[in-house]
Formats: structure tokens, sequence, C-alpha cells
């Protein structure tokens, strides 16, 4: 048998992978046996071009090369294992034996197929990926200029409109200037005309005294009246206090937040199968493990009976609601430190700190969002058909505002200053929150700028992403003999992990930011748990219904 044949591979039709190829498309470069001609013509394309594989074989360069060991011989062979092209006494020498042998024609053949299947490739299939990508960033480019130039046309409209309240500022100023310079004009007039009278009188009274005396009428002197004694008695002075102007010192902070705040530039890189988030909002803290056992730090009493929502000032103190019309700041160690009255009497529902250290706190019965500025209360918010229901702050200096609506719907609202920015609502399956007027629903941020919200009417945590898609749902940890996961306050740590409150299994839940659960705090002797919040070191505070005690715990 001639060696050339032994263990030679047969080419298969590129279509079926069993049948011996015959012919071969031109147009597209595959490789096809008999039966699958007609098929492979059926296909869309009207530039096919059908021939003979042989055809394609005899076209090939058969200048065939020398072989490098026996240099008179041509290389008409094939060695697939030591992957060179050999001549047939290299075969009979027996270095290539037991390899497999194939024909130097055939190898090149399936060589230029293989480079025709990577050229089809290139040129129908990866090629227009990249021009759509291509075209997609020059539209994403011009939108790029659109949109940076909306952003500098808003803030040099805002700086505008500052300048024009400066302005008004400045004429209202200089016009009380002028009054109060009018007003003293005219006290000063009034007492310089006085003064010269009295002056008047007193000339012409020395003018009559030097007449009666230069006189030889003696009648004249009886007749006289002196008014000396009128004039000894100096007028009052008139005292004026002078007005003085104080200018208050320029807090940039507070102008920057007043002015409005740039969101942060998020960039997603995105791979198939995964999302790697970037932001200049979000750092990499050190990773911090949870401890194995939960430890009672301290114990805080307060004067409150009830205690429902409790967020950080910072680190020393902490902001409380209840029951009560009263908002008030204690210290860790318990001490009373402030209290604020809600402006109409009625209980909050809710209470945050925003980054500038300022209290903002939600008001039902007003449908309004409060804010409290050197002692002073502020409308920030006020709905219509809306009732506020509870609050958080954010990375980027927004109020992110969940509320239910009179016709039996709860959506969560994103806030600069006074003005909507985002309405989160709906996803795929429907609304996203539970209708129920009086259930609160706790809302917070996580650090990858998640928004969590602790919905107890649905039972469940919900969690979307910065764009209002719909993340995950976790509705507790499966335990069969527990009542019902009743969730209440919510908060997030420099890890990214969710805590949240289920009062009535008097526990907390921790989850990761993907809502996989990681364990449970249980063992803290917790009293109807139901306000959370953690401080910049992530020590957990737990505020509890009815006895108006906040428990400080340790548990990173």
């Amino acid at each position: 048998m001639d060696p050339r044949y032994c263990a030679q591979d047969i080419l298969l039709c590129d279509l079926c992978q069993t049948n011996a190829l015959q012919s071969h498309c031109e147009f597209c470069g595959d490789n096809l046996c008999v039966l699958c001609v007609g098929k492979h013509l059926s296909l869309p394309f009207s530039k096919h071009s059908v021939v003979p594989y042989s055809y394609i074989a005899s076209s090939l360069d058969l200048d065939y090369e020398n072989c490098l060991i026996h240099t008179q011989k041509h290389c008409e062979l094939y060695c697939e294992k030591c992957d060179t092209p050999i001549c047939s006494t290299c075969i009979s020498s027996g270095k290539h034996k037991e390899h497999d042998i194939s024909d130097e024609v055939q190898n090149r053949s399936s060589k230029s197929n293989g480079l025709e299947k990577e050229l089809k490739e290139l040129k129908y299939k990866i090629n227009p990926v990249y021009e759509d990508i291509e075209s997609d960033l020059k539209s994403e480019k011009i939108n790029l200029e659109k949109h940076y130039e909306k952003l500098t046309t808003a803030v040099t409209k805002r700086g505008e409109e500052w300048h024009r309240e400066i302005d008004i500022i400045v004429k209202n100023n200089k016009s009380e200037i002028h009054e109060m310079k009018t007003k003293h004009l005219a006290v000063l007039n009034k007492e310089e005309n006085d003064i010269q009278q009295i002056t008047s009188d007193i000339k012409q009274s020395i003018l009559d005294l030097k007449t009666i005396m230069d006189s030889s009428d003696v009648s004249l002197t009886p007749a006289y009246k002196s008014r000396n004694a009128k004039f000894r008695h100096l007028p009052p002075k008139v005292k004026v206090s002078l007005p003085s102007f104080s200018p208050h010192q320029i807090n940039k902070e507070k102008l920057n937040q007043m002015f409005g705040t740039l969101s942060a530039l998020s960039i997603i890189t995105e791979e198939r199968g995964y999302t790697m988030r970037t932001s200049e909002a979000v750092s990499c803290p050190p990773v911090k493990p949870v401890v194995d056992k939960p430890e009672l730090i301290a114990t805080i009493n307060t004067e409150d009976n009830d205690l429902m929502n409790i967020t950080m000032l910072n680190d020393e103190e902490i902001w409380t609601s209840g029951t009560e019309k009263i908002i008030k700041l204690y210290n860790l160690q318990g001490k009373l430190l402030k209290s604020i009255h809600t402006k109409s009497g009625s209980i909050p529902s809710d209470i945050a700190v925003t980054r500038s250290g300022d209290l903002v706190y939600t008001d039902p019965r007003t449908r309004t969002v409060n804010m409290v500025k050197n002692k002073q209360i502020q409308e920030v918010i006020r709905l219509q058909g809306w009732k506020p229901n509870n609050v958080c702050n954010t990375s980027s200096g927004d109020l992110l505002v969940i509320m239910v609506s009179d016709d039996e719907q709860s959506k969560v609202v994103r806030y600069s200053g006074s003005s909507e920015k985002q309405t989160i609502q709906f996803y795929s399956k429907g609304a996203l929150y539970s209708y129920n007027y009086d259930d609160l629903k706790y809302i917070c941020e996580n650090r990858n700028l998640d928004i969590c919200v602790a919905d107890s009417g649905a039972h469940a945590i919900i969690v979307v992403n910065q764009a209002g898609e719909f993340r995950f749902r976790y509705t507790g940890h499966p335990t069969s003999t527990w009542i019902t996961f009743n969730p209440a306050g919510i908060t997030t740590d420099s890890q990214g992990q969710i805590l949240t409150v289920d009062c009535y299994n008097k526990c907390i839940h921790i989850l990761d930011q993907d809502g996989q659960f990681l364990r449970f705090i249980d063992n803290c002797d917790l009293k109807l748990p139901h306000g959370l919040c953690v401080d910049t070191r992530d020590n957990l505070f737990v505020a509890e219904l009815e006895v108006g005690k906040m428990k400080k715990i340790k548990y990173m």
C-alpha cells in the first residue's frame, strides 16, 4: 500500500460533518458533500459559486518544496505529528513510523479552507460588529457634546438666577440705606432749624436791650420782658445711632449645596455575563469580616417611650424621633442635647441627616419634607396627592423619598433640592412596592448606589440599582417556626452589606449587596427593634419600640 495514504484523514463536509467533501463554494468558502450542495444553495445569498473540490485542489500551488533532508526529493506528504512537509524517503526511513501522514495537497487544501473560514468570519461577522460599535461611539460623542452643553447651560442659568437675586438684595439694601439717610437728615435739619430760630430770637433780644439802653424814653424799661431764662435752658440734643453693615461669613460648602450639585460621573464597563462598575462617588474600603458573635457594647436610655427612627449626626451624637411631635438629639451617654418641635405640631414619619449636617424630616399631615437649618425649619418639598413616608440622603447629596398616594400607589422619588430628578415605581412584573396608606417603608442607599427599601406591607426588602432597574427581592430567611418576616428600619455599612430589622422576630438580618443572607443578630436581648443606623466605624445602633432605648452593637 502506498504509504502516502496510511492513516490519512478524510476531509469531511463542513455542513453535515459526516460525508466526504466533493464540492466547494467559492463565495462562502464552505466544503460540501453531494447531499448538502442543494441545501447550501438554498441559503439566502445570490453569489454562491459551487465547483468540484478537485478543481480547488488542483488550483493550489503544486510547486512542492524540496525536502530538507533528502534534497533531491519533493515533499509530497505531510506529517501531522511533526507538523512538517516530508518526502517518500522520509517515510521509508522509519522516522515517522506510526505518525499520521496526509497528502500535502490535502494539507494545503485544509489550511486554505481554514483561512477562507477566518476570512468569512472576519468579513461578515466580526467586522460589521466593530463598524456598528464605531458608529455608536460617534453617535455617543455627538450626544455627549449636547448633554454637557445642557449641563453648562443649566449651571450658567443658575448663576444668572443667583446674580439676579444678589442684585435684588443689593438694591434693597441700598434703598434701605437711602431711606435711613433721609430720615437721619430730616432729624438734623429740624434740629438745625430750631437752633437757628433760637439764635435769631437771641440776636433780636440783644438789639432790643441796646435800643432800651441807648434811648432816653424811660417807659421802655418797664415794658421789657427778659427771655434769658428761656435761653439758658438749652434744647435737647438729638442722638442718632448710626446703622452699620455686618457681612455674614461666606460658607462655601453651604453655598455649593444651595447652588446645586452635580451627580457623580458613573462609568460602567460591561463584559458578557457580568458588569464591573467604577464610580467617582464610591471608594473601596478595607475588608471587614463579620464577627462570629455580635456583641452588645452599650445600652443608651432616652426620655422617649417609643423610639421609631434614629440617624447619626456624627459618631458621638444621634437624632431620634418617635410618636411625639419632637425630634431629639442625644449624645451616646443618653444626655439630651437639643429638641426640635415640628413646624405643624404633628408626628414626623422619618428623619435623615444631609451631608452638611442639616436635619431633614417628613411630615405626612402637611405632605411636606422639611429641613432644619440654623434652628429655622424650611419647607423643601410639598406634595399634592401623595404623602411622604420615609427619606434618606444619598452620596450625591440628593434626597430619596418613598411616598404613597391617595389612589393607592407607592413610589420612590429622587430630589435635588426641590426639583424632582427620578421616579422609581414599576418593573417588568408590575408595581415594585406594596400599597398601604399606614405602612411604613424604610429606605437607604447602598455604597454601590443601589436603592434599598424595607417594605413591611410586602414583607420584603426590594432593591433596585441607581437607574431604578430591579435587582432582587429578599423575603426573609426560610425558618418555618418564625413569625412572618416584617422588616422595618434598614441601613447599609462600609462593606455594602444590608442590615434590616425583623421587628416581631426581634432580630437583625444581614445580607450582602446581592441579597444573599449572611447571618442574624439575635443574641443582644433586642426588644421590638425598629430603627437602625451605623456610624463610620460600622457600629450598629438599634432603636427599640416601647422601651425608649438604643442599643450599640459591634458586629464587624
